[in-house]
């Protein structure tokens, strides 16, 4: 055997094995990589949250047609008649939502003007008190009884149930211009078959529920007020939930 040989050769798969290692080495991925300053870094952006629709309220209308004395003149926010009809609605299960279009200072030819805002409700019940500013400007009763007339006829052509509050006036205008102003209503009642109740000034009155003024209500008047109308479109209501 040749020594010389083996000698010679050892050296040689030493450093062959020196390359192999070196070779694996440089290959090997690095353990504790970082990203180089300046180096964009991918971020996955927060979710949008999702916008919910606004719930629709379906259930059933019932417009409060009028002017200050359904607007609510005096009151503070929440006080006006409409709104205790509604919590009173509430109270006894019916499922209805009162919409209020009162305008304080309308007349009947008002009204008339703006009908088709109180038909865009798509009302099931209008409760109508128009008349008592017309009234207390001396308009003659059968222009006050035209203009009346045609809102209800407008009301009945889309079907919708009409209650006609009757008004009145204060005494110093007359028994004469009073009492025709006062038979108006009775009169558009027995001609459209509507039911009606008498805005109940007179209870007002004797329980001190007017303001200083003398015709507009006070809170605790308008929760009267509103028991009256409760009271009268009850039979249209239909059972309680």
């Amino acid at each position: 055997m040749r020594f010389d040989f083996i000698i010679r050769q050892a050296p040689l798969e030493g450093l062959a094995l020196a390359c192999l290692l070196s070779s694996a080495c440089a290959k090997a991925p690095a353990t504790d990589a970082r990203p180089t300053e300046g180096a964009a870094v991918e971020t996955q952006a927060p979710a949008t949250p999702k916008k919910t629709a606004p719930a629709v309220d379906i259930r059933p209308v019932i417009v409060t047609f009028g002017d200050s004395l359904t607007a609510g003149h005096g009151a503070d926010p929440g006080q006006s008649y409409p709104e205790y009809l509604q919590r009173d609605l509430e109270r006894k299960g019916y499922n209805y939502r009162v919409a209020n279009e009162g305008i304080s200072g309308d007349t009947t030819s008002g009204g008339l003007s703006r009908v088709d805002r109180v038909i865009a409700h798509k009302p099931s019940i209008v409760v109508l008190e128009l008349g008592g500013n017309d009234g207390l400007r001396g308009i003659p009763v059968p222009s006050i009884k035209e203009n009346l007339s045609k809102i209800i006829e407008e009301l009945k052509r889309v079907h919708t149930h009409i209650v006609l509050a009757e008004m009145t006036l204060p005494p110093n205008y007359g028994e004469d211009y009073i009492k025709a102003f006062e038979s108006l209503y009775r009169d558009l009642a027995a001609k459209y078959h509507l039911p009606a109740f008498t805005f109940p000034f007179r209870e007002l009155f004797a329980k001190n529920l007017l303001q200083e003024d003398g015709m507009h209500v006070t809170p605790a008047g308008n929760e009267l007020v509103a028991q009256t109308v409760l009271k009268t479109i009850e039979p249209m209501l239909g059972k309680p939930r």
